[in-house]
Formats: structure tokens, C-alpha cells, sequence
């Protein structure tokens, strides 16, 4: 009896990590995204094609990302990304 006790004991403790947490009034909230690399001045970009764009135009050399392109995880607010789908049109252009 007292080890069944003990599984549904376990087994609440793990439903409880389960719930949301609500930030406290003041508490810590995702920074803002970042326009230091300019990503602002160059949404018109969204919509054309990555191909004819010469890179050396720009303010930086940017990251270019394609589709199921995997990226370093290292946070730089400073670099500029292009990102790109399957046909090279521009989708996103972003800081990070």
C-alpha cells in the first residue's frame, strides 16, 4: 500500500512540472529584437530573389539561411541573416 502511495506521489510531482508559471509583476521578459545590423532599413528585400542581390550592397555581408539549413546558435545582434525559401525569394531579413 505505501508503494502505490509513493508512484502517485511521483506521479503529482511530475504533473506539477507541467503547469505554467506566471511571471511576477515586473519579472523578466524576452528582450526586444534587435536592429543593430540595420535589418530595418532592408525589409524591402522581402519578396525578391536572393540570386541577383549583390551582397557587397549591403551595410554587412550577411547570413544567408535557406530552408532546412541548420544555423550555430550563437546570438550576435550585430550580424545581418537573410533567410530564404526552396525558389530564393527573400522571406525574412532579421539581426540575431
Amino acid at each position: 500500500m505505501a508503494g502505490r502511495w509513493a508512484v502517485a506521489g511521483l506521479m503529482l510531482g511530475a504533473l506539477t512540472a507541467c503547469t505554467e508559471t506566471e511571471l511576477a509583476p515586473g519579472g523578466a521578459q524576452p528582450p526586444a529584437p534587435s536592429d543593430a545590423c540595420g535589418a530595418s532599413k532592408l525589409q524591402k528585400l522581402v519578396g525578391t530573389q536572393l540570386d541577383g542581390m549583390d551582397v557587397r550592397a549591403l551595410p554587412s555581408v550577411p547570413r544567408q539561411i535557406g530552408p532546412d539549413m541548420a544555423v550555430n546558435a550563437d546570438y550576435d545582434p550585430t550580424r545581418l541573416n537573410i533567410e530564404y525559401d526552396g525558389r530564393n525569394t527573400i522571406t525574412k531579413v532579421s539581426c540575431f
